[in-house]
């Protein structure tokens, strides 16, 4: 009967690592794939008016800042300065929504590394990491 029971709970183990390893050679397969559109990746923002465009990285760091000619002509420097800004700021916070959306096509739904992605709360992914290692709940 021992001996059944133990059968059994091989064949479950087994199983439960066949399907994690196979999840890992999915996550795996596609990293390479990932790492090269996340280098590509390039998000274009431009102010209300078209006189500032600005071009963002995967990182929502700024490729690029363009101005138009007439961007110039204005003598409100401050202006200018609050549009570069505001456009900057969209073009960075496209960019994390398109690496976001770009990412969750290649790790599970749930996992640490989403909700970091999604939230940047560092403190929470290493608090999982720390309760995965204590055995207090299984990564996803």
């Amino acid at each position: 009967m021992a001996e059944s029971v133990d059968r059994e709970a091989n064949r479950a183990l087994r199983a439960r690592f066949d399907e994690v390893h196979g999840q890992y050679r999915q996550l795996r397969s596609g990293l390479d794939e990932l790492r090269s559109r996340l280098a590509e990746l390039r998000v274009t923002a431009r102010s209300d008016d078209g006189q500032v465009t600005v071009v963002a990285g995967a990182r929502g760091d700024v490729v690029s800042v363009e101005l138009t000619p007439a961007a110039l002509h204005g003598r409100d420097a401050g202006a200018l300065s609050r549009k570069i800004t505001l456009t900057v700021h969209r073009a960075t916070a496209a960019a994390v929504a398109a690496t976001q959306e770009l990412v969750a096509g290649y790790l599970p739904a749930g996992s640490g590394a989403m909700e970091f992605l999604r939230t940047g709360d560092f403190d929470t992914l290493l608090g999982r990491a720390d309760a995965v290692m204590r055995g207090g709940e299984r990564p996803t």
